[in-house]
């Protein structure tokens, strides 16, 4: 499985990708990943023993931070609910989306099993942060993603 490295001031997450169970939303996150479109974005949603939530292009700059939530790449994707890892959990990797088949650039990380259970099958489940899942706990509302790194198999 392909693995990316999360890179933030407050620390870096290894991400291992569910290839098998969510191949065209991974291709998705990998690709804007090697594009460089997450890189200065930030973690604009926060919500402790819930979820971290970044990706949003409006989150880049003061002036459009207040739109912080409602961008994405210019298209949709559609959600993969089928797979076998459809099951939110700490340190799970997700697509964030404003209902079915809207998700593009947005994900979330989850900070534990509580209050995540209604996300099972609901949104799409695509890795999990399987070194420095910490780091999770550590992030604040606008704190930076610095860079993705893609780790190709």
């Amino acid at each position: 499985m392909s693995k990316a490295i999360i890179k933030t001031a407050k620390g870096d997450m290894t991400v291992q990708f569910y290839d098998k169970d969510a191949p065209n939303t991974v291709a998705n996150f990998t690709k804007l990943a090697k594009e460089g479109f997450y890189d200065g974005l930030t973690f604009h949603r926060v919500i402790p023993n819930f979820v971290i939530q970044g990706g949003c292009p409006h989150s880049r700059t003061p002036e459009t931070a207040f739109r912080a939530g409602s961008g994405g790449p210019g298209y949709h994707i559609d959600c993969e609910l089928t797979g076998d890892n459809q099951y939110h959990d700490r340190g799970v990797l997700s697509m964030a989306h404003a209902g079915r088949n809207t998700g593009g650039s947005q994900f979330f990380i989850c900070h534990s099993r509580t209050n995540t259970a209604h996300l099972d099958r609901n949104h799409t489940v695509f890795g999990k942060v399987i070194e420095n899942v910490d780091v999770v706990d550590a992030i604040k509302a606008g704190d930076k993603i610095l860079g993705i790194d893609v780790i190709e198999d």
